[in-house]
């Protein structure tokens, strides 16, 4: 993806920087040549972006003509109207105070380079305050009323930044630069921008360190630049062509915050929020597999009427599922009417409806990872030892938490459990699940549909390798290409 600084007047910014290209703006507006790149990054560093000036315009055409301005012209908008800009920056109001507490006067104003500031103390929130309105030059105006309250925040034209800090600021653009990977040969071959998102904290990710290395390494080999990103770099989103999310998703958390941003925005994204909806409500899936006619366990949908029918209609033990279930989280077993009674109380006190099916053991359940509609891998999970589930969180040793895994090539997978999978996946979507089944008595019966399927370095990939990565990213590569395809068509 070609860098491309658009200044008003080439004397505005006269210190190369590898791999950035320098025009002016009328240039840029009015050449062809700009009009027809395919891949670009905008950077508008030009002197005014007041409606309709020439920065104005550069933004807007960059817009147009599907390159990626920094400042968008939303930002610019935002940029204009102090109230907005407060309403922004209501959600990082603590760091603002505890940023400034120590100051004595009643006003301040911070400079922001490229996201830096000359003095290091104030590095978070020039991080922040970068990452809410991105611009490569910000002032931002404070004034202590009571608590410190941000008056205004607006562009700094590059002829106003002060001498004594114009080595900062050439310093700070070139970290700025190198630190989004704007520098060095390789970056000239990248087509698309890729987010990874990952809570680095999370006990049982979807994908472990080695997982995620081999996606972030298919995907540089395929053109991506990519990205690890965490729940801090929601504003951040608009930089990237595509997001991939590798934590564990729920529709109350952020992870369904980014995809539906992304979505919006017309970015690529996997899990997709339309997926995360569907496959993370267990009453949801229940309700479309028996309309659909795809096989499952005794299955019925408790509420406060019908929970005296469950033993009657179930029988003991059985199963009960919150709606937003992942991981054996959520799902407890019923061995006899006081445990029934008592998990049904508890799990009706915080759910409308749940999910109760018959309990169906077995020594391990299938796992069929499905992309684009086809068939990815399989998997066994066992049981964890001693236990009736996949994971047993109250395992008294680690080893104990989760049973044992077996990758299976398709050759050696029941046509019906292949079948009865893809049958359930698609009526989801055409995104990347796993569908877990039980097979009974030469039957498949689905458990659930994964949004966000397990894929660890050393369980799903043994035997695709490297390639099971390779292939995700080709679809999400695929997936740009198609999109922009429309557009271009549009």
């Amino acid at each position: 993806m070609r860098k491309i600084v658009v200044v008003d007047y080439l004397k505005d910014w006269d210190t190369p920087i590898e791999d950035v290209e320098v025009v002016d703006a009328q240039t840029y507006l009015t050449d062809t040549t700009y009009t027809d790149i395919k891949h670009a990054r905008i950077f508008n560093m030009c002197r005014s972006y007041r409606y309709q000036s020439a920065g104005y315009y550069v933004s807007l055409l960059a817009e147009a003509r599907g390159h990626k301005p920094i400042p968008s012209v939303t930002t610019m908008q935002d940029l204009k109207t102090p109230t907005i800009a407060r309403a922004i920056t209501v959600e990082i109001n603590d760091l603002i105070q505890k940023s400034l507490s120590k100051l004595k006067s009643k006003t301040f104003t911070l400079s922001i380079y490229f996201g830096q500031n000359v003095a290091q103390k104030y590095e978070k929130l020039c991080k922040q305050l970068h990452d809410l309105f991105q611009a490569p030059l910000l002032r931002a105006q404070f004034v202590y009323k009571d608590e410190w309250v941000l008056q205004s925040i607006s562009p700094i034209p590059v002829t106003d930044v002060p001498e004594n800090h114009s080595r900062y600021m050439v310093k700070f653009a070139r970290s700025y630069f190198a630190r989004h990977r704007f520098a060095g040969a390789r970056i000239s071959r990248k087509v698309y921008d890729l987010a990874i998102l990952v809570d680095p904290n999370e006990k049982a990710p979807p994908s472990n360190e080695r997982a995620i290395q081999n996606f972030v390494d298919a995907a540089e080999q395929q053109g991506f630049y990519t990205e690890l990103i965490t729940k801090d770099d929601y504003r951040r989103l608009a930089e990237f062509d595509a997001l991939f999310i590798r934590e564990t998703t729920s529709v109350n958390h952020h992870t369904y915050k980014f995809a539906r941003k992304a979505y919006a925005d017309g970015m690529v994204v996997i899990d997709d929020p339309v997926s995360i909806l569907r496959c993370t409500n267990k009453v949801y899936l229940a309700e479309l597999l028996t309309k659909a006619k795809v096989p499952v366990p005794k299955t019925m949908i408790i509420h406060k009427d019908n929970r005296d029918q469950v033993e009657a209609e179930l029988g003991l033990p059985c199963v009960l599922k919150k709606p937003d279930s992942s991981f054996s989280q959520g799902v407890v077993k019923a061995n006899d009417p006081k445990s029934l009674k008592k998990k049904l109380d508890e799990m009706l006190a915080d759910s409308e409806l749940i999910i109760g099916q018959e309990f169906t053991p077995t020594d391990f359940d299938w796992r069929i990872g499905v992309l684009d509609k086809q068939p990815l891998y399989a998997c066994k999970y066992y049981m964890a030892k001693d236990h009736w589930q996949i994971y047993n969180w109250n395992g008294k040793k680690k080893q104990d938490e989760e049973g044992d895994d077996e990758v299976v090539p398709f050759e050696e997978v029941p046509f019906h459990v292949l079948h009865t999978a893809l049958k359930a996946a698609n009526l989801i979507g055409d995104g990347l699940y796993g569908v877990d089944i039980k097979e009974i008595d030469g039957k498949a019966y689905i458990i659930e549909i994964n949004d966000n399927p397990s894929i660890d370095a050393g369980c799903e990939d043994k035997i695709l390798k490297k390639e099971l990565y390779a292939s995700i990213i080709k679809s999400i590569k695929r997936r740009i290409d198609n999109h922009k395809n429309i557009r271009t068509d549009e």
